[in-house]
């Protein structure tokens, strides 16, 4: 049997990177001799995160454009063309069956460069707004799978393929021993506990406002698993410790989603896709704080999707500090409300995303298992 190769790409977030390793996953289950590479931006969080998955990563010097004036945009022409002369040597020595992006200016010149060589592409794109890298790829690629429909507005209809979101595979595995869970946290399984999540970085917006609530928290005895990231991990951590018997409990980066979730009553989180597939497919009712920065507003977009149904509140970051903890505790406080929610948000599931997507990468590269 002929070996199958998959380049992958698609980073700068968790949001764009963790798809792209349970797309490799899914892919080495199929084909446990597949030959997998990822492509990545040099200095992001990918050459650190796929490494730590397993895989192999080779870093190219590209750059996002800053909307705001930077100098750094005057080098961004020379990056380019030196990242997309390193992805076609990549392209021409690997010779994939197949390449794969998953969103973020990394993996522009890779799939420019694979197009460009007739090495079929598949795009994944997470958001209900498409982004800018996929929009452009999306002229020459062979796939698109999306989360969202109604994304004939942006890609060609007979491209698209509605999969969902790809999911870490530890939020999948629904054996999960809420005992071990609780004991983890070194927390009380008779309190009521709510997860605070704001992306792989960390949310500023939603950091302050908790900050102004702790003690609000503490007051109603409800506890809290807070993932500050790692730039406000400091802070957080200085002003938890008087609530330290209470069981509010500041993290940099929670390496346990799937306990975090399990013990979670209700998550406060931002609207990336990734969070909200995850939502859906845990089945945990939530407050959803869009980042209001996110291109074209996606964020927002993202949340609107199950606000519109019901599946989860919307709090708007601008009025994240007067609003968002009152809205969580009144809303922890009402088990009608919750369990409306959850039943909602069960509906728009998309459980076997992944394994829809790594068989389209499969047909796309003509391999029978």
């Amino acid at each position: 049997m002929r070996p199958l190769k998959i380049i992958l790409s698609g980073g700068g977030t968790g949001g764009h990177i963790f798809p792209a390793v349970a797309i490799a996953n899914e892919i080495k289950k199929l084909v446990p001799h597949a030959e997998i590479l990822f492509v990545g931006a040099l200095g992001k969080m990918e050459m650190e995160k796929v490494p730590a998955a397993g895989y192999k990563i080779i870093g190219v010097p590209i750059a996002g454009f800053q909307r705001n004036f930077s100098w750094s945009n005057f080098k961004l022409p020379f990056l380019i063309i030196k990242s997309l002369l390193l992805t076609r040597k990549i392209i021409k020595e690997f010779k994939p069956d197949v390449v794969i992006g998953t969103g973020g200016y990394a993996s522009g010149p890779l799939l420019k460069a694979a197009t460009s060589n007739g090495v079929p592409a598949l795009l994944q794109e997470q958001n209900s707004y498409a982004g800018i890298t996929n929009k452009i790829l999306s002229k020459k690629a062979s796939k698109i799978c999306v989360a969202y429909e109604g994304m004939d507005q942006f890609f060609e209809k007979e491209k698209i393929i509605l999969t969902g979101n790809p999911v870490r595979q530890d939020i999948l595995n629904g054996n999960i021993n809420r005992e071990e869970a609780y004991q983890f946290f070194n927390l009380d399984k008779n309190k009521k506990t709510i997860l605070v999540v704001g992306g792989s970085l960390g949310a500023r917006g939603i950091n302050e406002a908790i900050v102004e609530g702790l003690k609000q928290f503490a007051d109603n005895d409800i506890q809290l698993i807070w993932q500050t990231g790692k730039l406000y991990f400091e802070i957080a951590k200085e002003k938890t410790k008087p609530y330290e018997n209470k069981n509010i409990k500041a993290i940099d980066f929670i390496s346990r989603m799937d306990f975090a979730y399990s013990v979670a009553d209700l998550v406060i989180s931002r609207a990336g896709a990734g969070a909200i597939s995850e939502l859906c497919i845990v089945v945990k009712p939530s407050i959803l704080v869009p980042l209001p920065s996110a291109a074209e507003d996606h964020q927002t977009k993202n949340a609107m999707s199950l606000v519109n149904k019901n599946a989860a509140v919307l709090v708007k970051e601008i009025d994240a500090k007067n609003n968002l903890i009152n809205e969580s505790i009144a809303l922890i406080n009402n088990t009608e409300r919750l369990i409306e929610i959850s039943k909602n948000c069960k509906s728009l599931a998309m459980p076997n995303s992944t394994s829809m997507i790594a068989n389209e990468v499969l047909k796309l590269a003509n391999y029978k298992i």
